[in-house]
Formats: structure tokens, C-alpha cells, sequence
């Protein structure tokens, strides 16, 4: 019960982090529970599916499929990291200070809420599926599925209570900053989206360039460790990461950063619409 507990927590709290942040830069959204909500519900499913294949797709491509699934889902998230933050940078102002007007925005279907909901559903599809098979290798180890289930359900409730608390944490910041401070949390979870995808690449055989170890901190701050884990998540923290992870990591800040700045300096239809009358 304890090794179903330890992982389901560990898978959802990683989830729950990436779900409380999104909550939190949508705050004032119409609907956006709902396109959340969604993008859950096809993560569990997507997950679901996965658990009926879950040895057709470890065994796929010499043994390397599982790798290849998360480097895809990875390199998915970013990209739609990136189209959310690029969309905030143009109308994040007028959201904060007129939420009215760009509520009118979203019910005309301006707002990327579908990103939103795509970034939800990957991230509970992958943590989704490692969960599944984690405790594939669990119950071949003998345990009962009484206890596989106590446990998940004891794991799956600790971190849903870690969302709330991560997602109540942001919204008492003012209105005028939470944006500023849920693009910077997603720009590192995309940029540490981005590092995880090349190292399943790297391990999947698909990369073989920037292989050498850049240090290894391990011993004092572990990557498995409670504290470790969160950092992973919400920077991207790897206690051996290699060349290649550093520029996927970098790499992914400056292209999320030059995005930002671009959109920024267009003008939002709110200021357009304003300016017209």
C-alpha cells in the first residue's frame, strides 16, 4: 500500500502543480473550469487507454516506445506552453483591469482556452500513464489489489489537496502581478518540459549529440526527494543533467521570452476596439 501511495502521490502532485498554475493564469475566464475540467477528464481517459496497451507501447521500437510517448507529450506541452503565454503577454493587461471586455474576448472565442485544456490533458496523461506503470510493476511484485487501491486513492487525495493549496497560494497574489508571476512559472515548466523530452529521446536512442554530464548533485539534493521533485516540476531540477538538457532548457526560456516580448508589443483587439472608439 505505501510504494502505491508514495508513486501515485509523487505522479499526481507533479500533475497537480502543472493544473494549479494553469488555474491560476485563467483566473476570471468564463468557462475555463470547464475546458479544464475537459482537459482532466481526456487525460484520465487517454491514461486508461494506455493501461490496456501498456505493454504493446513499452515494447514498441526495440523496447524504446514509453520513451518516445513522453519526449512527445513533452515536446506537446511546450508548444502549447508557449502559444498560452504568448497570448497572455498581448492580453493579460486587459484581463487584470478589465475583465469584463476580455470576458466578451473569450465568449467570442479569442482566448486560447482550448491550450488551456490541451496542457491539462497532457500533463494528467502522462503522469497518468507512469502511474500506471509504476504500479504495473507493483502488483507483479505480489501486492494485494486492496492495497493497490487504498493506497491510490490515499496518494491521489494528498495531491489534489497539494493543487489546491499550489492553485489558493497564486490567487492571493494582486491581480496586477499574477500574470507577470504564472508566465515566469510557465516559462521554467516548459523549459524543464523541454529538458525531460530530450533526455527520453536521449535514452530512447534518437539523440546522440551533448551526452556529456554537467554535474551531478545527487548527493546533497536528489532528483527522486521530495524537495527534488518539486523542483523538477516547477523549474525543471535534474541532479545529473547533460549538455543537451541545458540548451533544450535555455534554448526553450530565450524562444518563450522572444515570443512573449513580440506579442507583447502587438496591439490586443482590446486596446484595438478601445482605440476605435
Amino acid at each position: 500500500m505505501l510504494g502505491a501511495l508514495v508513486i501515485v502521490f509523487r505522479e499526481v502532485l507533479e500533475a497537480g502543480l502543472i493544473i494549479g498554475i494553469v488555474m491560476a493564469a485563467s483566473r476570471g475566464a468564463p468557462g475555463r473550469g470547464a475546458w479544464i475540467a475537459a482537459g482532466v477528464l481526456a487525460g484520465v481517459v487517454g491514461a486508461g487507454i494506455i493501461a490496456l496497451f501498456a505493454g504493446a507501447i513499452a515494447d514498441a521500437f526495440e523496447g524504446s516506445g514509453q520513451e518516445l510517448l513522453n519526449a512527445t507529450v513533452l515536446g506537446a506541452a511546450v508548444l502549447m506552453l508557449m502559444w498560452h503565454n504568448a497570448w497572455m503577454a498581448r492580453h493579460g493587461r486587459e484581463l487584470a483591469a478589465e475583465m469584463s471586455a476580455v470576458g466578451a474576448a473569450v465568449t467570442a472565442g479569442q482566448r486560447p482556452m482550448t491550450a488551456l485544456a490541451v496542457v491539462v490533458g497532457l500533463a494528467v496523461l502522462r503522469e497518468g500513464s507512469e502511474v500506471v506503470l509504476f504500479l504495473y510493476g507493483i502488483v507483479a511484485t505480489g501486492t494485494s489489489a486492496s492495497a493497490l487501491l487504498l493506497g491510490g486513492a490515499l496518494g491521489v487525495a494528498a495531491g489534489a489537496a497539494f493543487t489546491a493549496l499550489t492553485y489558493y497560494g497564486l490567487i492571493s497574489i494582486p491581480a496586477r502581478h499574477i500574470f507577470t508571476v504564472t508566465t515566469v512559472l510557465i516559462a521554467l515548466l516548459a523549459a524543464g518540459m523541454a529538458a525531460q523530452a530530450v533526455q527520453f529521446l536521449d535514452a530512447a536512442g534518437v539523440i546522440h549529440v551533448l551526452g556529456q554530464r554537467l554535474w551531478d548533485s545527487s548527493a546533497w539534493l536528489p532528483q527522486d526527494g521530495v524537495i527534488g521533485r518539486l523542483l523538477h516540476t516547477l523549474v525543471g531540477y535534474t541532479d545529473r543533467p547533460t549538455e543537451l538538457q541545458l540548451v533544450a532548457y535555455l534554448g526553450t526560456l530565450a524562444a518563450m521570452a522572444a515570443l512573449t516580448w513580440t506579442a507583447g508589443r502587438s496591439p490586443s483587439p482590446v486596446r484595438e476596439r478601445t482605440a476605435v472608439r
